[in-house]
């Protein structure tokens, strides 16, 4: 697929298309008019014979052949970036023990950090949630680590990383049990009689949305707890119960209409994610290569 840097043009915008999902942000950040891009994604799309987005009033969405070509060519197109344009990160050698929550570090984390690896850096990771990473990084047994929530510990420096956009997901049998009326009337009411599926037993996902677009805790029976976003999308597919998902993890169900999203508010709910190391190490080092390498990554993924 990759002959001529015509065609490396084509997938390098349709990959920021991907990772924005948007045309209007993805066009400022390579430089070029909206509807340039528009015309190079429209190329690929007619080279490959697949439809890559589906627009709407509510953004630009990618579809089931776009997932699979963004698994194909994204670790790629990043290298090729490497060596097409050198990071001071590029003849990096040493080691960097990296704390992080599973589900960013497999889909974002570790994709992002294969051009480093590649070069040299040997990296140890410690999957978990934010208090106890950060506690190890204070405790100097980390050198850094993407946190789900600000630090507020003496001794440590953080920047933003990341946005994550939350999702009210379940299942088309799940979603025909409410009642659209009482659902725009009074939500909480209406969503009452679905278990809950939870990242963890105080319901830090689930109760910050009810809490942010209903202005109440959700009064649901808990029905499984579970510390992995990805296990908590498996238990919605099965039917287990209902459950508030980063974008990014529901995205692949999404697209194949195994679990759907049962609630529009006005403004979606946002998390973001933090990078944080020691103070003063900002940088320093193999500490300050790598977290410099994150943050420029970060700023092409857009909201997660």
């Amino acid at each position: 697929m990759i002959g001529s840097m015509q065609e490396l043009d084509l997938l390098e915008a349709f990959m920021r298309v991907y990772q924005r999902d948007s045309i209007t942000a993805a066009a400022a950040d390579l430089g070029v008019a909206q509807p340039t891009l528009t015309d190079r994604i429209a190329r690929l799309e007619a080279r490959l014979g697949q439809q890559l987005f589906e627009r709407s009033r509510q953004g630009t969405r990618p579809t089931a052949a776009a997932e699979r070509l963004a698994a194909q060519v994204g670790e790629p197109l990043g290298r090729l970036r490497e060596v097409m344009h050198p990071s001071a990160a590029a003849e990096l050698d040493g080691v960097l023990r990296l704390g992080g929550p599973a589900e960013i570090m497999a889909l974002r984390g570790l994709p992002t950090l294969a051009p480093l690896l590649g070069a040299g850096l040997q990296v140890h990771i410690t999957l978990g949630q934010a208090d106890a990473l950060l506690e190890s990084l204070a405790g100097r047994d980390l050198d850094l680590v993407i946190s789900a929530i600000r630090p507020k510990r003496p001794g440590l420096s953080a920047v933003p990383l990341v946005d994550e956009e939350f999702l009210l997901v379940g299942t088309a049998a799940q979603a025909r049990s409410i009642d659209p009326a009482q659902l725009a009337a009074d939500p909480v009411a209406a969503l009452s009689h679905l278990p809950l599926i939870a990242y963890a037993a105080d319901l830090p996902i689930v109760r910050r949305y009810w809490l942010t677009l209903f202005g109440r805790k959700p009064p649901n029976r808990i029905a499984l707890t579970v510390p992995d976003l990805r296990a908590v999308l498996a238990a919605v597919t099965a039917g287990v119960g209902i459950s508030v998902l980063p974008r990014y993890i529901a995205r692949p169900a999404l697209e194949a209409a195994s679990v759907q999203v049962l609630h529009r508010g006005e403004e979606l709910p946002l998390n973001t994610v933090y990078l944080a190391c020691r103070s003063g190490e900002e940088e320093a080092g193999v500490v300050g290569a790598v977290r410099g390498h994150l943050l420029r990554a970060a700023g092409e993924w857009g909201t997660l």
